[in-house]
């Protein structure tokens, strides 16, 4: 599917919105999308099992084995799109996702019943119905499952980007995804994300075991999410990816609450809020979780950091998503906090991002890659290298473009991501030893005691210094001459101009 065809279906979406709330609207459609697909995909199998004389097509068990969804009879799209001019298609629509939850253990609670409420259009549940009816030929095959998932992320991504910093609250954009992902390279093990939102680390963590043939199986997921709209979306997200996990409705707040205490995972990937400042911080003063000093009230940053880094298993690593002010803030002791870090070798890694990646909001911010132990680093079967005593500092404000249509929104191209992250694993060692050397402007690996000297601040333009100018060719000595013979055309320019002012004045007088 292309773009073009994407923009259609949101367009076309979108103008049935009329003045229902974003947030709530979005739930809608996605459900709806949802169904859609399972739909398609228990067909397809359905007849499969028909022509196979081994096969039971009506044992929901067999369909469970094979990774599909059981879907009764009047929950299939086919008898909704019949109906869906129905008075009570809103009615229908809830008992169909009822009934589909009821068979599958694994969406219990997670599917939309709002449908048949009264303040829901029926126009609208029929214009959805019949907009994924035509507009999307489903198969129910391998296919199948990538578009769908595709015109899912377009759609989470369209009502992030139009509904403002609201929608960017629970979506992290897909440059950023992919760039935490393909530095920590969550391969095997246990992937947690502390405020997962709609579970697009997740997502991205299995396209990244997919692209290098590994197996899904061999991660296990866990999460935790306050929005309980946001939270069903999530468990959607990964149902329709057949990820099962360990995620988390925690309506406390995972910094008031921590839902797995006694967990540690190999892998964490998280974009917490920015600068939050109503999280309980006078209540948690005494909490286990402040290794390095309790985080300042006002502002729950480095709550989120310390939480992070408690939940590390052994030789575990964590990218974290904050606001720029997080690595160079003094206020109220973070910069002790940040100093902790540091001298506790708890950073591996600073990247500075470009401004315009997120949805709805300029606030600048960077990518914190923590460590748990940078001695003898184990990572996907690899011996790193001891990175004590040391921190790399990347600087990726200049990369990054325009996305095609839009004038403020920027994504990094799959270039961009691919320097930032060989530059990482050549720094670690793992892919040789002349893998990597600083690059003034870009990336720098710089000692604690250099990081002393700038009072604990991990500001990545500090350390890399200014990029190369290009080389136009020109000695020095003709460049110097050109200079001077320029600032001296300037001046006597300068100087006719003052006379030919001073001059007119005179006759004017």
């Amino acid at each position: 599917m292309t773009k073009e065809i994407e923009k259609t279906l949101f367009a076309a979406a979108d103008k049935m919105r009329g003045k229902m709330d974003p947030g709530e609207y979005k739930y809608v459609a996605l459900g709806l999308l949802f169904l859609r697909y399972v739909s398609a995909a228990f067909d397809a199998k359905h007849k499969e099992f028909l022509a196979d004389d081994l096969a039971d097509a009506d044992d929901p068990e067999e369909y469970a084995a094979e990774n599909v969804f059981w879907v009764p009879d009047t929950a299939r799209w086919d008898h909704l799109a019949a109906n869906a001019k129905a008075a009570d298609i809103g009615v229908q629509v809830d008992n169909a996702m009822r009934e589909i939850e009821k068979v599958n253990e694994t969406l219990t609670d997670a599917l939309p019943k709002v449908y048949g409420r009264a303040e829901l259009s029926r126009d609208i549940v029929a214009g959805l119905i019949e907009l994924f009816t035509n507009d999307l030929t489903l198969s129910g095959s391998a296919s199948d499952f990538d578009l769908i998932g595709r015109v899912y992320e377009y759609f989470i991504g369209e009502f992030a980007s139009n509904e403002g910093k609201r929608g960017g609250e629970f979506y992290t954009p897909k440059s950023i995804v992919s760039t935490l992902v393909e530095m920590l390279e969550p391969t095997s093990g246990r992937v947690y994300d502390p405020c997962c939102g709609t579970g697009g680390f997740f997502v991205q963590s299995e396209k990244f075991i997919h692209a290098h043939q590994g197996r899904v199986d061999d991660i296990a997921v866990y999460g935790q999410e306050s929005n309980p709209t946001t939270y069903k979306l999530a468990r959607i997200n990964l149902a329709m990816r057949r990820i099962f996990g360990n995620i988390a409705w925690n309506h406390e707040g995972t910094l008031v609450r921590d839902a797995f205490p006694d967990e540690r995972f190999e892998f964490i990937l998280a974009n917490p809020p920015f600068n939050v400042s109503d999280w309980e911080g006078e209540r948690l003063r005494e909490d286990n979780r402040w290794q390095f000093g309790a985080p300042p009230v006002g502002n729950a940053n480095f709550a989120w950091l310390s939480h992070i880094y408690h939940h590390l298993s052994a030789n575990g690593i964590a990218g974290v998503v904050l606001a720029n002010g997080s690595m160079s803030s003094m206020q109220s002791g973070e910069g002790d906090i940040r100093r902790a870090m540091i001298e506790n070798d708890a950073v591996d890694a600073m990247v500075a991002l470009p401004t315009q990646l997120f949805f709805g909001t300029q606030i600048p911010a960077c990518l914190w890659i923590l460590a748990k132990d940078k001695s003898n680093g184990h990572a996907a079967g690899r011996t790193l290298r001891d990175r004590r005593e040391e921190v790399l500092f990347i600087d990726a404000r200049k990369m990054g473009a325009l996305v095609s249509g839009s004038r403020k929104q920027k994504e990094f191209s799959a270039d961009e991501i691919a320097k930032i992250a060989d530059t990482y694993h050549g720094w670690r060692g793992e892919l040789g030893e002349d893998a990597y050397t600083d690059e003034a402007g870009f990336c720098a690996s710089v000692t604690v005691d250099d990081i002393e000297k700038h009072g604990f601040v991990l500001t990545p333009g500090r350390y890399v210094g200014a990029g190369a100018v290009e080389d136009d060719g020109e000695m020095f000595e003709e460049k110097f001459a050109r200079l001077i013979g320029e600032l001296r055309g300037h001046f006597a320019e300068g100087r006719r101009l003052e006379a030919e002012i001073e001059a007119r004045l005179g006759a004017l007088e």
